[in-house]
């Protein structure tokens, strides 16, 4: 039973490995961001441990440089983090039967890049035994923090130094199309894909964020629609 669970975990963590040349340039630049508004190097570090989660740092970040109110920076991250809610309802059916001690930590590790591998993991022909799945998700996430929180402290500690050249940010949109290509695997996905994308673009200047959350609608929405017209067709 142990080696089937260190081998799941295994198998996670080695699946977010190639994702992470991406993931540690966009840790550098919510360190970097942070530095260069003001915030402590502390301060940074401990936003960084407690959020564990990029898109939201750098909006709040943003924000507390604007000089936001305290109200309109809760929200904006809430917004930013609902998709989370989405990532979760859709894992809960794997990880009900696990007690709170593991649901907590399991929770808090919760990343774009985990959920898309292990979802991807879950519901391929070769799944991980019902009993140790989560050892997967939590190689997964184990990985990601691992990488995340060393980035992070990275750019905290280069701050400036880093030549704006080194085009960082370049690869945060990388990250995110390597996981969405293998997850467009029939029509249904393809279509909440473009639709989802295409919202996103048209929303983009909505404030608070309020693009990303009606382009996740707007996806699923597309690709319910999309699967249930497929059904009837071959019904």
């Amino acid at each position: 039973m142990q080696t089937s669970r260190l081998r799941a975990f295994s198998a996670g963590f080695m699946s977010i490995v190639p994702l992470m040349p991406g993931v540690i340039p966009f840790a550098m630049i919510c360190g970097v961001t942070a530095i260069k508004a003001g915030l402590s190097p502390q301060a940074a570090m401990g936003m960084s441990l407690i959020v564990f989660a990029g898109a939201s740092q750098l909006a709040v970040i943003q924000l507390l440089a604007a000089g936001a109110l305290p109200l309109v920076i809760f929200f904006t991250a809430v917004i930013i983090n609902l998709r989370f809610a989405m990532y979760s309802a859709s894992l809960a059916p794997y990880f009900q039967h696990l007690p709170k001690r593991w649901r907590w930590p399991l929770a808090y590790l919760l990343t774009d890049q985990g959920y898309a591998m292990t979802i991807n993991h879950y519901l391929s022909d070769k799944p991980t035994a019902d009993t140790h799945r989560h050892w997967f998700y939590f190689g997964t996430g184990i990985a990601m923090w691992g990488a995340w929180q060393p980035g992070t402290a990275a750019g905290i500690l280069l701050g400036s130094t880093i030549p704006a050249s080194w085009s960082l940010d370049f690869a945060i949109p990388l990250t995110f199309m390597a996981l969405l290509i293998p997850g467009l695997r029939d029509r249904p996905t393809l279509v909440a894909a473009l639709v989802g994308g295409g919202v996103a673009v048209l929303a983009a200047g909505l404030p608070f964020n309020l693009g990303l959350v009606l382009a996740a609608v707007s996806g699923i929405a597309a690709g319910l629609a999309a699967e249930t017209l497929m059904q009837r067709r071959e019904g």
